[in-house]
């Protein structure tokens, strides 16, 4: 089977004929090559099949996440230029005239089935691997939504490549959880695909939900976020049900010792699989499983089809544990930010000299380093770097000896203005204990003084944004009121 979306289960020869059927009606509803048509669904049939759809019609798809509200979804749907918008009649209801663009076509999901059986299915796609098939609008925790431009190779190489590291078959049961929005997301369906294992959308609302379902469909495969991962591990699993899964996928943010570990209990037959990726490069690097357990803060080396090197400001590679900004190059490069060329311009820059892939390159702005063994490991974005005293200080140094405290389950740190240090250090933690003595105890055994925090603040759950990560900005804003 391919895809088994509530009800209805679909083997790869009924995904063929829904998916050209539902081509054929885009092009009957008006769009023309290179136009693009929107969807803002949650995991239904239809989110499923429009990526494919819309590819072998010649269009560019623009997943709306379901989470985001009105204002976020008339910025999308503008910037986008979207031609055809696909939705269910509550969420269109939602809307007012002025948030759709004039001359998009509304076209309410229900009927969508039903009407696809009309049209004969349109055959394979003949489009250039260059050309655009989407626009991944990010969460915009930080602004308003930018549009990533990917091809069809992008989306195709991304696909082949995970399914090949993550040593996906076609025995395999995926269960996707992540926004089909979000690039994660929707690469756990493209990848499953590329493989010939199944694919299991599931819109949860508690975690209870995701044991139900890796129970009632034999699941093998799990990706999730951290917190995710908290919230499952920290639930009751029938070690029946949970010795089904074996293999667990990690990107968003990074896990800590303390969270692998739980991880591990949990799962004692899973294959733990860290990975580290930015939109616009799709992603960057994966961890062996087998090196988790010596190497747990790693984010392992370049998975396939991608080069990272780590680039010092004077534009040399950094040498054996040397920091530098991790710069990716090779085919999963995206194509830029849509109609934004100045933002486009501050990242998609020339690889380095020393690339073997040469052309554009993606500078992430975040700070690395490489050890001995070829492993990446992260110390920070630049721009979030604190400096105190002289000190530079990456947030994560002391986020991860927070929840190494096994104290807290989520940590966020961030620099303060200071007139005398530069920067004072605020730390926001959530936990189900509060221990301020425990914790500080802990922070002072670990860290040297010019890194702890001034300021400690609890919060019974910290924001998230629409992908499920960690919402920074929203924390430090709301720290900083």
């Amino acid at each position: 089977m391919a895809l088994t979306s509530h009800d209805q289960v679909l083997d790869y020869a009924a995904l063929d004929q829904i998916v050209g059927r539902y081509a054929a009606l885009l092009l009957a509803d008006g769009a023309k090559n290179g136009d693009r048509v929107a969807s803002w669904l949650p995991k239904t049939l239809s989110a499923c099949v429009l990526p494919l759809a819309a590819a072998r019609a010649g269009l560019i798809y623009v997943p709306i996440n379901p989470l985001l509200k009105r204002a976020q979804v008339r910025h999308i749907l503008n910037d986008s230029g979207a031609t055809l918008f696909v939705t269910a009649q509550g969420r269109a209801e939602l809307l007012e005239p002025e948030d759709i663009p004039a001359d998009c076509n509304v076209l309410i999901e229900a009927k969508l089935y039903g009407r696809s059986l009309d049209h004969d299915p349109l055959p394979l796609s003949n489009q250039n691997s260059d050309d655009l098939a989407a626009i991944l609008y990010t969460s915009g925790s930080t602004g308003k939504p930018k549009g990533v431009m990917l091809s069809h190779a992008n989306l195709w190489l991304g696909a082949v490549s995970v399914a090949h590291y993550l040593k996906i078959s076609r025995g395999d049961k995926v269960l996707c959880l992540l926004p089909l929005s979000f690039d994660y997301g929707q690469n756990q369906l493209l990848s499953t695909w590329a493989a010939g294992a199944s694919a299991f959308p599931l819109d949860y609302l508690v975690p209870k939900d995701v044991i139900r379902a890796v129970e009632r469909h034999d699941i093998t495969t799990i990706a999730g976020v951290p917190p995710l991962w908290n919230q499952l591990v920290d639930k009751e699993w029938p070690p029946e049900t949970a010795d089904k899964v074996r293999r667990l996928t990690n990107s968003g943010g990074a896990l800590s010792p303390q969270l692998i570990r739980a991880m591990r209990t949990q799962f004692p037959r899973a294959d733990i699989y860290p990975m580290y990726g930015l939109t616009e490069a799709f992603r960057s690097t994966w961890l062996d499983p087998t090196l988790v357990d010596l190497h747990p803060t790693s984010m392992g080396t370049a998975i396939p089809f991608a080069e990272v090197l780590v680039i010092k400001h004077d534009g040399l590679v950094a040498g054996v544990n040397e920091p530098g900004e991790l710069v990716h190059a090779g085919p999963l490069v995206a194509k830029g930010y849509w109609r934004d060329p100045a933002r486009t311009e501050e990242r998609f820059k020339a690889a380095p000299t020393q690339s073997n892939f040469g052309g554009t390159a993606v500078w992430s702005g975040d700070t690395v380093y490489r050890d001995g063994n070829g492993l990446h490991f992260f110390i920070g974005r630049e721009d979030e770097m604190i400096k105190v005293s002289g000190n530079r200080i990456s947030p994560t140094e002391i986020e991860s000896a927070a929840l190494a405290s096994n104290v807290v389950l989520e940590a966020v740190a961030f620099g303060v203005p200071d007139d005398r240090l530069g920067h004072s250090i605020t730390l926001v933690v959530s936990g189900n204990d509060r221990d301020d003595a425990k914790l500080t105890a802990y922070l002072k055994s670990e860290l040297p003084s010019f890194m702890l925090p001034t300021r400690v603040i609890w919060n019974e759950n910290l924001p998230h944004n629409a992908n499920g990560k960690l919402d920074r900005a929203r924390v430090k804003s709301e720290a900083t009121l």
